[in-house]
């Protein structure tokens, strides 16, 4: 009997021996992760801007946040808190001790985004603050596992609106341009305001927030490059971006520049006046792509046919046939025809400011040629189906 309550006590003592070293085991890690980030944001540059930080302190610095709160706050990940998945992987909805909603973008282990862009994404929107850009919280880091937390945003993306038959017509004309102005202002900061310039290089409806009172702010800065005071534009061997939203010289050459991204602005500014994806074409055996579409109408004089009709009385006729009309200038074919952000802004604000006329866009042949040839034939690295595509490049 002795034997047996002295065996008790040994398996008791050997367990509670367990468990304070797993513990321990733990917290080491956690210590590791968070000097191991502090390394890797001190690498890169901050200026001494920007502190990491332990969870739980408030302010506007980062903070590394353990993995045992993020567990907590998604409910071990669970499907229902899951908000949607991307080329980085998915993103779920949290919340923390304190109340407060998260969004936690999740790497992948078999995503082609890795370390690289996930310091990228870390380090960029740390160094931004506007009110058009989403705000990230900081950052965890377990072994493989990397996650990057962001403020909450209630109305997800504009695609979750936009494109959907229902959803869309919650999406007035007020909204609709409030929305297109934010993003336009969210750009010109990032190419002329911010203290670096930064071609974001993904703008797309998937990649614009919404928050409770349906502002839009820019997100996913993974693929953004960052460009030096008397850099221009830049060539990369490896092209980066989503089908549809790519401006020819990227698409075609590799060359990118603000004026890449004003071309994305454009065929997103098209697609929220229409509420059709530029690639809508592609499954109705068109000839042309919205891009065209739209040329077209404008030529003919009928652009009103381009406006959603679940704007129905909502609209205002002269602003959306400006607004038309400034997206036409924004994906005209030659980069050098393009309008910068601040002279883009200033077109759609300043109702007496005379605009140029368009010349013809891109791709405007649409499937059957330009759009195949130029980016299916001569670069494999672009997606078709509004999921981000990477390759690896040293900055």
């Amino acid at each position: 009997m002795a034997g047996a309550f002295f065996l008790l006590l040994f398996f008791l003592g050997w367990w509670c021996y367990l468990k304070k070293r797993k513990l321990r085991q733990e917290e080491e890690r956690q210590k590791r992760d968070e000097e191991y980030f502090v390394e890797l944001m001190a690498s890169e540059s901050f200026n001494g801007s920007t502190n990491l930080e332990s969870n739980g302190k408030n302010g506007s610095r980062l903070m590394v946040f353990s993995y045992a709160s993020i567990l907590a706050a998604t409910h071990d990940f669970a499907s229902e808190n899951k908000l949607g998945e991307g080329g980085f992987g998915p993103v779920y909805k949290g919340k923390l001790s304190d109340e407060r909603e998260i969004a936690i973008k999740r790497l992948s282990r078999t995503s082609e985004q890795g370390l690289v862009e996930f310091k990228n994404e870390l380090i960029l929107i740390a160094k931004l603050q506007h009110t058009n850009l989403v705000r990230v919280l900081g950052c965890c880091i377990r072994g493989e596992e990397k996650m990057l937390i962001y403020e909450y945003m209630a109305n997800k993306s504009l695609d979750f609106f936009i494109f959907d038959e229902a959803k869309r017509a919650l999406l007035d004309w007020p909204r609709r341009w409030n929305i297109i102005e934010g993003v336009a202002q969210g750009l010109l900061y990032l190419h002329k305001y911010s203290r670096t310039r930064i071609i974001h290089r993904d703008l797309k409806a998937s990649n614009v927030l919404l928050d409770e009172c349906m502002n839009p702010k820019i997100s996913d800065f993974g693929m953004a490059r960052i460009f030096k005071q008397n850099e221009t534009e830049a060539i990369t061997k490896r092209v980066v971006g989503t089908y549809g939203y790519m401006s020819p010289e990227y698409a075609m050459e590799g060359t990118f520049s603000v004026k890449s991204d004003v071309f994305s602005f454009g065929v997103l500014t098209l697609e929220i006046v229409s509420g059709r994806r530029n690639t809508s074409f592609l499954y109705l055996d068109k000839t042309v792509n919205l891009i065209g579409y739209a040329w077209e109408l404008w030529q003919r004089g009928d652009a009103l046919e381009f406006e959603d009709p679940t704007l129905a009385d909502t609209c205002v006729v002269y602003q959306l046939l400006r607004t038309i009309h400034v997206a036409l200038l924004c994906v005209q074919e030659n980069a050098i025809d393009r309008p910068v952000m601040s002279d883009v802004i200033s077109m759609l604000i300043n109702d007496t400011m005379l605009l140029p006329t368009p010349k013809r866009p891109a791709f405007f042949i649409g499937t059957s040629a330009s759009m195949s040839t130029s980016v299916e034939n001569q670069l494999d690295d672009c997606s078709i189906n509004k999921m981000t595509i990477t390759e690896m490049e040293a900055r």
